[in-house]
């Protein structure tokens, strides 16, 4: 590997000072565009998008007739509803939801419904069940809602991984500094004038 052998190389020439500062200087030439790059600011055009935490909870609810599907956001229920023979999307029915025994009468927008819960939902697995009525057709769908506690997940970017090895590079720079500078000490020492008797 590149690192490890410029280190071994840095640990062979500490001996001459010259030499050493020579690869001091070439170390800090090879891993300065990762420095560089460690700037989040810094662009490539379309970069890859970061990984994101865990998506919404959400629960489907299917009939002969219709294909409902809803995404909890905080007490936010969006609905689709959609016909089951061809996807069709169904933009004028009225849909009554039955959560956990409380009930509830969905909003229509331009192209799904909303509902708001009174309160935030606990974790668990919550019934579903919604009455569906539309024109002539009119039928009830269940399903489940399934909460569970989950870690938020931080947006891994790919310049905190350069940051990360920008990190062990600068270590490894220091700790070769460090020893230089106590060789030399103890070098020094050695050579005072006065200590053989």
């Amino acid at each position: 590997m590149c690192v490890a052998r410029l280190l071994i190389l840095s640990l062979e020439l500490i001996m001459k000072p010259v030499s050493f500062l020579a690869v001091l200087c070439i170390a800090t030439a090879l891993f300065l565009p990762a420095l560089v790059l460690a700037d989040e600011g810094h662009d490539h055009g379309s970069a890859a998008p970061a990984a994101m935490g865990p998506s919404l909870p959400r629960f489907a609810a299917v009939s002969d007739l219709f294909e409902l599907v809803g995404v909890l956001e905080g007490k936010r229920i969006t609905l689709w509803l959609d016909r089951a023979a061809d996807n069709e999307p169904v933009t004028n029915a009225r849909i009554e939801l039955d959560i956990a025994g409380e009930k509830f009468k969905a909003e229509p927008h331009e192209d799904t419904y909303e509902v708001v819960l009174t309160a935030e939902p606990t974790p668990g697995v919550l019934p579903v069940t919604a009455i569906v009525a539309a024109g002539s057709d009119n039928d009830l769908l269940a399903g489940e809602l399934d909460l569970h506690e989950q870690a938020h997940a931080e947006p891994v970017s790919p310049a905190g991984a350069w940051a990360r090895y920008a990190s062990w590079v600068g270590g490894a720079l220091a700790l070769l500094v460090l020893i230089f500078f106590a060789r030399r000490l103890s070098a020094s020492r050695q050579r005072r004038p006065g200590d053989a008797a």
